[in-house]
């Protein structure tokens, strides 16, 4: 996983954040230093899908505490 923009997720208080895992360009919301929800995910082939703040189908909403936890703490590392 890397980071596409040049600001830490610390720099981004509040504001979209973009990521790249292995080809998958997924953008999170930070909210105040805290993961709040995934805005869009862009495949390797490009396709995208959106999500709306608060949906069922967000994939950070989906993920367990244990999962939510982990990747919290991989993007405050970037």
């Amino acid at each position: 996983m890397t980071k596409v923009g040049s600001q830490s997720w610390a720099q981004l208080y509040t504001c979209h954040f973009q990521i790249d895992v292995e080809g998958w360009w997924i953008t999170i919301y930070n909210d105040c230093d805290e993961m709040d929800y995934c805005e869009r995910c862009v495949s390797p082939e490009g396709n995208c899908w959106e999500f709306d703040p608060g949906d069922r189908t967000d994939p950070i909403a989906l993920l367990s505490t244990w999962e939510h936890q982990t990747l919290a703490r991989m993007l405050k590392a970037l």
